[in-house]
């Protein structure tokens, strides 16, 4: 395959996965030096309690390109998103789940999309997600509201494969969410704002084949509706 990107960096939110992390990166490496001139892995280990962390060093000492980000406790999604981020050195950022439900090929999609419409952002939505109905329909309660309160017309904020341009992420506003699904519309909302312009696209998920997923507990969800009414009431009502 030609060379289609000459640098991204990729990263992988990662809690309790030590069944699916090796084959995940190890998938991902073989897809990057494929496409892309240069390239690094970054392993973001949110205080996992299992071999996680064990087995992301281990990958680490086999390639330099492959690196770990450890949190000390458990800080939730947009904390490992937020360092996932803030530690990327190239052009082009893109993250995905660390579980295996997504097939990290399908990043040339994306890359092929991004060409195509000159985007900031590509995003993408579930070709039908493989998740508990519970998760999807909280997910649509979100989309909706989303759209709602800040004009969002995207099909899924929350879809955990995106390829954002690293001056996105420099020209934004610090994103300050640590847990639930906020950091996702957090994310998109502040680019549209700054006029980045954001393209979707499908992304096939399948089922988690080992592992078990940490799902989204009441609080979590209450906590991150919370957020999202602070972030509109900030954004309509602070002082220019």
């Amino acid at each position: 395959m030609n060379k289609i990107m000459d640098s991204i960096s990729v990263f992988f939110p990662a809690y309790n996965e030590e069944e699916n992390i090796k084959n995940t990166v190890i998938s991902a490496k073989k897809v990057l030096e494929s496409i892309a001139d240069n390239w690094e892995i970054t392993i973001v280990n949110d205080g996992s309690t299992d071999n996680t962390l064990v087995v992301s060093k281990e990958l680490s000492k086999e390639d330099k390109r492959i690196r770990v980000i450890s949190h000390s406790k458990n800080r939730g999604y947009g904390a490992s998103l937020k360092s996932g981020f803030y530690s990327a050195k190239y052009p082009w950022i893109c993250f995905t789940d660390a579980d295996g439900q997504f097939d990290f090929m399908e990043i040339t999609n994306f890359i092929s999309k991004q060409k195509k419409e000159n985007a900031d952002l590509v995003i993408g939505y579930y070709l039908g997600r493989k998740v508990s109905l519970f998760t999807i329909l909280t997910s649509k309660v979100w989309e909706i509201i989303v759209s709602l309160l800040f004009g969002m017309k995207v099909k899924d904020t929350d879809c955990g494969f995106k390829l954002i341009s690293k001056k996105v992420i420099d020209t934004i506003d610090k994103l300050e969410s640590e847990r639930g699904a906020f950091i996702s519309s957090e994310l998109l909302i502040k680019a549209k704002r700054k006029g980045f312009k954001i393209v979707q696209i499908g992304v096939n998920h399948y089922p988690r084949i080992k592992g078990k997923g940490t799902g989204r507990s009441i609080k979590v969800i209450i906590k991150s509706f919370i957020d999202l009414l602070k972030l509109w009431i900030k954004l309509n009502f602070s002082k220019k």
